[in-house]
């Protein structure tokens, strides 16, 4: 039997591939996968869908238009891009199991030349938990638009990270509280365990 009607929230795993964990510090990478992994088990547990998202380009990265300044400046130097051609790879200890979603976007948002809309519809997911790299990239992007979208949000803060420290502890404390509730992993394990 079909439950997905009865689930109306989505654990949102975004950009945290190899693509991209390979331009953040080794020891903050794998710190954060350790604290998003936790996230993930404790979804599958509560049987709570894991959509993973992840930036990616066909071969030759015919998407990225010189318009772009993120991402031309980035096929500017191809060799940096590589690891972002489709397929997208992930680290061992949170790849996407059977019965996982991945979402290939073409933008920052996760919503952004993606199907997640399509398939958050499919889940009737009403309310999305929000992880990712980077804080100011894919999830304020992807805050931003969902709340647009009236979903209800909650962004997990230590499943975050970001290149500027600053950026990402404003973002935290100040800007997103308007749109979801902030909480930490263990917070949100605890609310789901409750």
């Amino acid at each position: 039997m079909d439950t997905r009607q009865d689930i109306n929230t989505a654990l949102l795993v975004m950009d945290l591939h190899i693509g991209i964990l390979h331009r953040m510090e080794e020891k903050i990478a794998q710190a954060l996968i350790a604290r998003v992994r936790q996230a993930i088990a404790a979804a599958r547990k509560a049987g709570i869908p894991i959509i993973y998202v992840a930036v990616a380009f066909r071969k030759g990265f015919p998407e990225i238009s010189p318009n772009n300044r993120s991402f031309d400046a980035l096929k500017q130097n191809s060799a940096n891009l590589s690891t972002m051609e489709e397929p997208v790879s992930f680290k061992p200890e949170i790849a996407p199991q059977p019965g996982d979603v991945l979402v290939t976007k073409r933008r920052i948002s996760a919503f952004t030349g993606s199907d997640l809309e399509v398939m958050l519809r499919a889940y009737k997911v009403q309310h999305l938990v929000l992880t990712g790299v980077s804080t100011s990239g894919v999830v304020l992007s992807t805050l931003r638009e969902a709340a647009d979208k009236d979903f209800r949000l909650t962004v997990l803060s230590d499943g975050c990270a970001d290149a500027d420290p600053e950026v990402h502890t404003v973002l935290l404390s100040k800007v997103f509280p308007r749109q979801a509730e902030v909480l930490t992993i263990g917070q949100w394990i605890e609310q789901l365990q409750g």
